[in-house]
């Protein structure tokens, strides 16, 4: 049994604006939400305000926020918590087990995961592969 729930950015997403999750992945992050142990990374932060200015969060903002109201609408709407990246993750996040995820804000989410026993929600193939390396805890959605 982990301590909690960490969302991935798209998991956030969908979570938020009424997208499709498989019932595993609600009833996790639904349980992890009653037990104050649901978190979201200040990675997502940030690939949130990259998305907001790829023009590619449109669909997931109907009301037009900026992105840092729309993180932290998001924030209260899940219950989450925010995780913040520490100089311990940050070097996890390069001394993760091979074969790991190329993408730098992957590795910092498992990092992230792994040194706060986080199970991580998210529809990531390599993140899924990595986790059916026993890598870390994942739970798809």
């Amino acid at each position: 049994m982990t301590s909690g729930v960490l969302l991935d950015t798209h998991t956030l997403l969908w979570t938020v604006g009424g997208g499709r999750l498989r019932p595993q992945a609600q009833d996790a992050i639904a349980q992890a939400a009653v037990d104050r142990s649901l978190w979201v990374s200040v990675v997502t932060a940030w690939e949130i305000a990259l998305l907001f200015h790829q023009e590619r969060l449109d669909r997931f903002n109907p009301a037009g926020f900026q992105p840092r109201a729309w993180f932290e609408n998001a924030i209260i709407v899940t219950r989450a918590q925010v995780e913040l990246v520490d100089a311990e993750v940050a070097f996890d996040a390069w001394g993760l087990p091979e074969p790991v995820p190329k993408d730098p804000a992957d590795r910092l989410l498992i990092a992230t995961a792994r040194a706060r026993d986080l199970t991580l929600v998210t529809r990531d193939r390599p993140i899924l592969a990595y986790s059916d390396l026993g890598h870390v805890l994942a739970i798809a959605c």
